[in-house]
């Protein structure tokens, strides 16, 4: 198995990436979605939430009230602490059980694990990447995309990224650059040569 680490800051068009590695054959474990599948209603991570936090950050059909909890716990740090407590160890152990279905159904698979946060916390991710792929454009284009298809101000786009690591810190641990300023062309290119080199180097 060879397990690739996908990353990139917001706008960086890292899931356009992604979305290709897993046309080309990769098997894709999306960091984002397992975070919202661990505080399902009838999850073991949805009850502890509850229980830490009180009935008013569930929603009256039974699902977690995000905008209550955020209110919670994005002005107060031992709250958000409290929660990732909570939620990291269930995507953590979600994560690796995926990993490991992967390896079994296929000991050569390509694993890709897109962590948005990765620079922020790769020591807490606590696995062995074979490669780190950064998906990196400037600031300026990431502003005009989420000023373009997220409605965002060009003020809530800089805080954005000014709340992320910093360009600097995630290409710094990158093993592959693939940028995504310009021409998709170009960019799904990119993508096509990593997977025949990783493609080669298992063979």
């Amino acid at each position: 198995m060879y397990l690739i680490g996908l990353t990139g800051g917001i706008a960086s068009g890292k899931s356009v990436v992604a979305k290709r590695l897993a046309e080309l054959g990769a098997v894709h474990i999306d960091a984002d979605l397992i975070a919202r599948e661990v505080v399902e209603p009838g999850t073991p991570g949805l009850a502890a939430i509850e229980k830490a936090f009180g009935p008013s950050v569930i929603a009256p059909d039974g699902t977690l009230d995000r905008p209550a909890l955020g209110a919670i716990v994005f002005s107060d740090e031992a709250s958000r602490l409290v929660l990732n407590g909570i939620t990291h160890p269930e995507v953590k152990r979600t994560v690796d059980e995926r990993i490991a279905a992967a390896r079994a159904a296929d000991p050569d698979a390509v694993v890709v694990y897109d962590v948005p946060l990765l620079a922020e916390g790769r020591g807490k991710v606590g696995l062995d990447f074979d490669e780190v792929v950064v998906v990196h454009a400037e600031p300026e284009t990431r502003i005009a995309r989420m000023l373009a298809h997220r409605g965002m101000t060009r003020e809530d786009a800089v805080a954005r990224i000014a709340a992320q690591a910093s360009d600097e810190d995630r290409l710094a641990m990158a093993d592959t650059v693939i940028h995504n300023d310009g021409d998709l062309g170009a960019t799904l290119a990119a993508v096509d040569e990593l997977w025949n080199r990783v493609s080669a180097h298992r063979a």
